[in-house]
């Protein structure tokens, strides 16, 4: 199969987005990439090696390194070493109980970077395990009654067990950190990733939650993503520190950027997510891009495709992966009609996408993104200079910390492949050096 995935108008309107303002933009679509160097950042899968493995005695002839700030490539600098990790870790075993039939254990990413005196551009590539783009994401599929959650990520136990189908959009994460997050530089988003989190081991239970001081403080339901310097005991997600204490941190800018570009959320309208990581994985200030299409209520989605605009107002899961299946507020939707005749097995997204929607600093990411023969192109645009309190400001001559990850093959949480940390440049020295753009 082989299809470009290429919104005309997304792109129109991320371009349009970039040139307004003083400052002129390249634009993206245009950009010689032939002429920027090209990085290979190998990535790998992780399994549930989390903050608190590297720290135990499990993770063997290491834990002294770690504990005391050591770089995790100061050990894992042979040649292939991502890939020999990630090739013995999927298979299974004590850090991989859920093992997915047929997932990679490494993937290789090409990065470039560049910049203007306006934006930063970072380009990525990388071969997806299937022959057709994950630009697919859960849907809401009438039973004949109502109107139920049909498609879960592999990892999940209803897709491992047979009574889901795995369907999960592709993803391409970016974390950022100026030198102000403790270890992040050595050890990267391992920070981040901890026991007690989704499919995690000692995973969270919903009475945990409840009782937590800190998640009932911030309204939060489960264990994400968090960074050690929000916790009194750094390995140990129950014990938060104040709101107030977190609020100092944050302010000092000890937290970490996270972008994350989404095959089916984000991509139909040019943009990228915008968040950070501190005491959970947060969304930064304003609206995203997408929101849930269920209504809380009646379980009914909210709004349908427009039969007028696209032919359809809802799919069938013999339709999937068969073209573009968004649902875009202002381009081809309308409000949700219970009396359309709905029968068994219709099928309507669970997400609404809208780039008239997004709004502040979560709505400060462009993307551009096609895939072609199994391969993801993505070019991210960040803004340089943003002064909003939950963003890292890049600049021309600054070095950053940066880790990536890409999810494919329908799963998401710890199925990713990921890297070990790297230094971006603007125009500086570093493993991934941004070029100026004339």
């Amino acid at each position: 199969m082989e299809e470009i995935i290429m919104n005309k108008r997304a792109f129109i309107l991320a371009f349009a987005a970039l040139a307004a303002g003083p400052a002129l933009a390249a634009d993206p679509a245009t950009i010689d990439w032939s002429k920027i160097p090209v990085v290979k950042v190998p990535l790998f899968y992780p399994g549930q090696s989390s903050y608190e493995w590297l720290r135990s005695d499990a993770h063997k002839g290491a834990v002294k390194e770690v504990m005391r700030g050591d770089a995790c490539l100061s050990c894992h600098d042979e040649e292939d070493a991502e890939k020999d990790i990630g090739n013995k870790l999927v298979k299974g075993g004590a850090l991989e109980p859920t093992p997915v039939k047929g997932k990679d254990g490494h993937k290789d990413l090409a990065v470039q970077a560049a910049f203007d005196d306006k934006n930063a551009y970072l380009r990525f590539q990388w071969k997806t395990q299937n022959n057709f783009p994950g630009s697919e994401h859960q849907y809401l599929r009438f039973d004949g009654k109502e109107w139920k959650v049909y498609g879960y990520p592999k990892l999940d136990k209803v897709v491992q067990e047979g009574t889901q189908p795995g369907i999960y959009e592709d993803r391409m994460s970016v974390m950022i950190d100026d030198g102000k997050v403790p270890g992040f530089a050595q050890q990267g988003c391992w920070l981040t990733c901890h026991d007690g989190q989704r499919d995690m081991p000692k995973q969270f239970t919903k009475e945990e939650v409840e009782a937590n001081a800190l998640l009932t403080a911030i309204k939060k339901k489960d264990v994400r993503k968090y960074l050690p310097e929000s916790r009194t005991n750094p390995s140990d997600w129950k014990t938060g520190k104040s709101v107030e204490e977190i609020a100092k941190i944050k302010a000092a800018g000890g937290f970490v950027d996270l972008i994350q570009w989404r095959a089916h959320r984000s991509n139909p309208v040019g943009m990228a997510d915008d968040g950070y990581v501190l005491e959970w994985r947060l969304g930064d200030a304003g609206k995203d891009m997408f929101g849930s299409n269920a209504d809380k209520e009646t379980h009914q989605p909210k709004f349908m495709w427009d039969a007028k605009k696209v032919g359809y107002k809802s799919i069938t899961a013999k339709q999937l992966r068969k073209g573009d299946h968004f649902l875009i507020r202002e381009k081809n939707a309308v409000p949700f009609d219970p009396k359309a005749g709905w029968k068994e097995g219709d099928m309507i997204p669970d997400y609404i996408v809208s780039r008239e929607d997004a709004k502040g600093s979560a709505a400060d990411n462009n993307a551009i993104a096609s895939w072609k023969k199994g391969m993801w192109t993505v070019v991210m645009i960040r803004p340089l200079g943003l002064t909003n309190d939950d963003d890292k400001a890049l600049k021309a001559g600054g070095v950053y910390n940066v880790g990536f990850a890409v999810h494919d093959d329908n799963i998401t949480t710890r199925g990713h492949q990921v890297s070990f940390v790297r230094t971006l440049g603007l125009g500086a020295k570093a493993d991934i050096q941004a070029v100026k753009l004339p």
